[in-house]
């Protein structure tokens, strides 16, 4: 085999992968690469329509990350809507991705978890995000659950909640912040910290009024 050929393999096999993904930015990054790869070998072995077609494909790709990347903030593209912890769909939801939530979010139980407060996070007609607060008093938010579905684990769509809905002062919380322990979950500290949460390695929280 020869390096113009491996080189050929590898971009191939790095488009069929990027195809197993269920994150979209991380989906879309690593199709780019593999046409990228692509157009230097179809360029090299002087295989024009293949070429042509990778370029498509990667201009496509480009426009669609800068597309994600550029309204992943922005609050139009965000609908939050409160929801009772009774509510059959928000049960419905814990059923439903009950296997990914005890991935991410280990120490959350829907019997056993105390939770007054539910909010859906909807990206178009598509419920990608739930977060579960528990009302521990004198305007204390404590956040039950935060969950994001795997397509938009990427994007931050919990900041709707805690940052741009307002619906946390309405209801009259002063501050939201983590279960104890929970910041040290998986990437739980960075994502917090990123949306300005602060405090220590067993707690941090937003002041939300």
């Amino acid at each position: 085999m020869s390096l113009l050929d491996l080189v050929g393999w590898i971009g191939s096999a790095i488009l069929v992968w990027s195809l197993l993904q269920t994150r979209i930015v991380r989906l879309r990054v690593i199709n780019l690469v593999g046409c990228v790869i692509l157009i230097v070998f179809n360029t090299l072995a002087g295989v024009w329509p293949m070429m042509g077609l990778n370029v498509g494909l990667a201009v496509i790709n480009v426009y669609h990350l800068r597309k994600l990347l550029l309204s992943r903030h922005q609050p139009a593209q965000y609908t939050v809507l409160p929801a009772d912890p009774g509510e059959e769909y928000l049960r419905y939801l814990l059923r439903v991705h009950a296997a990914d939530i005890a991935a991410v979010n280990p120490s959350f139980s829907a019997e056993s978890t105390p939770f007054e407060r539910g909010y859906l996070i909807l990206h178009e007609d598509e419920t990608v995000g739930l977060v579960l607060l528990h009302d521990a008093g004198d305007g204390l938010a404590q956040i039950a659950l935060d969950y994001v579905t795997p397509r938009y684990r990427d994007f931050t769509p919990g900041e709707f909640v805690f940052l741009r809905s307002g619906l946390l002062a309405d209801q009259g919380f002063l501050r939201v912040e983590t279960m104890p322990g929970a910041v040290d979950v998986a990437d739980a500290a960075t994502y917090y910290r990123r949306l300005g949460f602060t405090g220590n390695r067993e707690v941090v929280g937003l002041d939300v009024a």
